[in-house]
C-alpha cells in the first residue's frame, strides 16, 4: 500500500522510489516528486518491500565500489581488496567480463530447463491434476494405506522440489534482466549452482503414485461427531467487589467475589491507579495536578490466586481507583465496577493498649492481643453508689497506647461498639496522664474526669493548649462541640473513627475513617511526649484498627 496516503483512504502503491526507498500511489508520487526539483530526477521502480542500495560498495572498505571478481575466491573485490596478498596468483577479472560470462551460462541453463522433454511433459500433465485433487483430504487418505503413504510422501517431496525449480527459473529470468554488473555477478554465482542441481533432479524424475486416487474413500464420520459435540468454554462474569471488607489503611485491601452464575476463574488481575484529588473532590494543584493524574496509568497485579489482594507503596492523602477481572480458559472476562479508596492523611501509627499502669482490672478488660478493650461495670460500682447514695454513672477508666509521639504527623483508627454508654477517644500529654493515674479517684465525683465534660480540656488556662483532647461517643451517637451551639451537635456513630495528630502544630483532627471525611478539630499541648488515650464511662468497648499485613480476620 502507499506509505503516504492518509488512512483510512490509503491506495495501492503503483511506483517505488529507489532514492526515497518508499512506495507511492500515482498522486502521492507526483506530490512528493514535483517537476523542476531534484526529486523529479529520482529513479522510479516497481513497488517492493526490499529496497537495495543503488551501488554495491565493499563491506571492508567504506564507499569503495566493487569493480573486480576473483574466480578463485568467487567473490567481488574493490581496488583495495585486489591488492591484498590473499589474492596473489588468483585469476581476477573485471566485473564487466565476469558479468558477461555468467550471463551466458545462466541463459544456457534456462534453455536446457525450458526445452520440452518427454518426462517434463509427463510431469506437467499428471502432477497438476494430482495436486488439485488431493490437496484437501491428502493427510486423511494417507492413514488408510502405509504403502501408498510412503509413495505419496516421496511424490510430495518431488513436487516440492519441482516447485522450487519453477521459482528458481522465474528468479533466473528476472536476474538476466539485471544491468548492474556487480549486483548481477554477486547473485549469479549462487544461482548458477542451484540451476545445476535442478537440471540433475529433472533428469531423474519419475511419478511415484497414481494421481487419480479412485480407490480411496474419505471417512469424515469422526470429524462430524466432533463438530456436533462442540462445547464452547464460558468466560467468567465481572467480579463483585465487597465494599464492606475493602478498605484503605497502611495498605489497600481489596476483596471481591464472583457471581453465583459465573464460570470459575483460574486467577484474577487487579488494576489500580492514583487520582490527584483531595477530600471534597478538588484537583490537587489545579491544572497541573489534573494533568499529572491523567498521565498516571493503570498498574497491575497479575495472576492473583485468591479473592483478595493487598497493595502497598501508597501515597498519603490520595484517592486510588481499583478494579478487578478474572481469567480462565476462555480468556479474560469483564472488569468489575471501579471502587475509590482514600488513603489516610498521614503515616499510620501502629501501637497496642498499655495495661501496665492505671488499669482497674475489675472494671476494664484488655484482650490478649492488646488491641481490644471492654468496660464492664461490676460490684465496685454498686459499692461506690451505696456510699455516695446516688447512681454511679460518671466513673471513668483510662487506657493509653504503648507509644509516645514526639514529632511528625501520625494517624490511627478504631471502632467503638455502638451500645457503649460513653467512650472518649483522643490524645493527652504523657506526664499529665501519669499524674492523673496516680491520683485517687472519687467514683462518685466528676472532678477527676479527664476533660470534666469538655473534650478539649477547656478548664485549663486560656492562654495555653489543653493537656487532653477527646471526642465523645455513646449510645450510637458522636458528640462534637460547635461554636454556634452551646450544647454541641450529635451525629450517627461512624463504623470507624480516625485520629490524626500533627505534633508540631499541636493539632488533633478526627475523621470518619471509612470516607476520611473530617469530623472535628481540636488542639493539645505538645510540649512533651503525647500518647493515644481512651476513656470509658460506664459499659463500653472499642477495638484498634489492625494493619492490613497483620490482619487474619478483617473487622468491619
Amino acid at each position: 500500500m502507499c506509505q503516504f496516503c492518509k488512512p483510512p483512504h490509503a491506495l495501492e502503491a503503483t511506483k517505488g522510489c529507489a532514492d526515497c526507498r518508499a512506495n507511492f500511489c500515482n498522486e502521492c508520487f507526483k506530490l512528493y516528486h514535483p517537476w523542476g526539483t531534484p526529486r523529479a530526477q529520482h529513479e522510479h521502480i516497481q513497488p517492493t518491500l526490499n529496497f537495495r542500495p543503488k551501488v554495491l560498495t565493499c563491506p571492508d572498505h567504506d564507499q569503495e565500489k566493487l569493480q573486480f571478481y576473483c574466480r578463485s575466491c568467487q567473490r567481488l573485490l574493490c581496488p583495495l581488496c585486489k591488492l591484498r596478498r590473499i589474492h596473489t596468483g588468483h585469476k581476477i577479472l573485471p566485473v564487466a567480463q565476469a558479468y558477461q560470462a555468467l550471463k551466458v551460462r545462466l541463459w544456457k541453463y534456462g534453455t536446457v530447463i525450458n526445452t520440452p522433454r518427454q518426462k517434463n511433459t509427463q510431469y506437467s500433465k499428471l502432477l497438476c491434476p494430482f495436486m488439485a485433487e488431493v490437496t484437501g483430504p491428502y493427510s486423511l487418505l494417507l492413514k488408510t494405506d502405509r504403502k501408498e503413504r510412503k509413495a505419496l510422501a516421496a511424490q510430495v517431496s518431488e513436487r516440492q522440489g519441482l516447485m522450487e525449480h519453477a521459482g528458481l527459473m522465474a528468479f533466473t529470468q528476472e536476474l538476466l534482466k539485471e544491468t548492474d554488473q556487480p549486483c548481477f555477478v554477486q547473485a549469479a554465482r549462487q544461482t548458477h549452482n542451484r540451476l545445476s542441481k535442478a537440471i540433475e533432479n529433472l533428469q531423474h524424475f519419475t511419478l511415484a503414485a497414481d494421481p487419480s486416487f479412485r480407490h480411496f474413500q474419505l471417512d469424515v464420520s469422526k470429524e462430524l461427531k466432533l463438530l456436533t459435540e462442540l462445547n464452547f468454554t464460558q468466560g467468567e462474569k465481572a467480579p463483585v467487589i465487597d465494599t464492606q471488607r475493602t478498605l484503605a489503611y497502611d495498605q489497600l485491601f481489596l476483596c471481591w467475589r464472583l457471581p453465583q452464575e459465573s464460570a470459575p476463574a483460574w486467577h484474577f488481575s487487579v488494576e489500580y491507579r492514583r487520582r490527584g484529588v483531595v477530600p471534597g473532590g478538588a484537583s490537587r494543584g489545579g491544572i497541573r495536578g489534573g494533568l499529572a493524574a491523567a498521565r498516571w496509568g493503570w498498574q497491575r497485579l497479575d495472576e492473583v490466586s485468591g479473592t483478595s489482594a493487598v497493595i502497598d507503596r501508597l501515597e498519603m492523602d490520595s484517592v486510588y481507583v481499583l478494579r478487578v477481572r478474572g481469567c480462565n480458559k476462555a480468556g479474560y472476562g469483564d472488569y468489575s465496577e471501579e471502587v475509590y479508596l482514600h488513603t489516610p492523611p498521614a503515616p499510620v501509627l501502629n501501637f497496642y493498649l498499655d495495661s501496665r499502669w492505671g488499669l482497674h482490672a475489675d472494671r476494664l478488660v484488655v484482650s490478649k492481643e492488646q488491641r481490644c478493650a471492654r468496660s464492664v461495670p461490676g460490684l465496685s460500682l454498686l459499692q461506690a453508689a451505696d456510699h455516695a447514695l446516688t447512681s454511679c454513672h460518671l466513673t471513668s477508666d483510662l487506657l493509653v497506647g504503648d507509644v509516645a509521639i514526639t514529632q511528625g504527623r501520625h494517624y490511627w483508627a478504631c471502632s467503638v461498639e455502638p451500645g457503649s454508654y460513653l467512650v472518649k477517644v483522643g490524645v493527652g500529654l504523657e506526664s499529665k496522664l501519669q499524674e492523673w493515674f496516680h491520683l485517687p479517684q472519687d467514683m462518685a465525683s466528676p472532678r477527676y474526669d479527664p476533660d470534666s465534660g469538655h473534650d478539649s480540656g477547656a478548664e485549663d488556662a486560656l492562654d495555653s493548649a489543653p493537656p487532653f483532647c477527646f471526642l465523645t461517643m455513646g449510645m450510637g451517637k458522636i458528640y462534637m462541640p460547635h461554636p454556634s451551639s452551646p450544647t454541641g451537635l450529635t451525629y450517627p456513630l461512624p463504623p470507624r473513627l480516625g485520629v490524626c495528630l500533627d505534633f508540631e502544630k499541636g493539632r488533633v483532627t478526627f475523621y470518619d475513617a471509612h470516607s476520611l471525611r473530617p469530623l472535628w478539630e481540636g488542639h493539645v499541648d505538645c510540649s512533651g511526649p503525647v500518647c493515644p488515650a481512651f476513656c470509658f464511662i460506664g459499659g463500653g468497648a472499642l477495638q484498634l484498627q489492625e494493619l492490613v499485613a497483620n490482619r487474619n480476620y478483617l473487622h468491619s
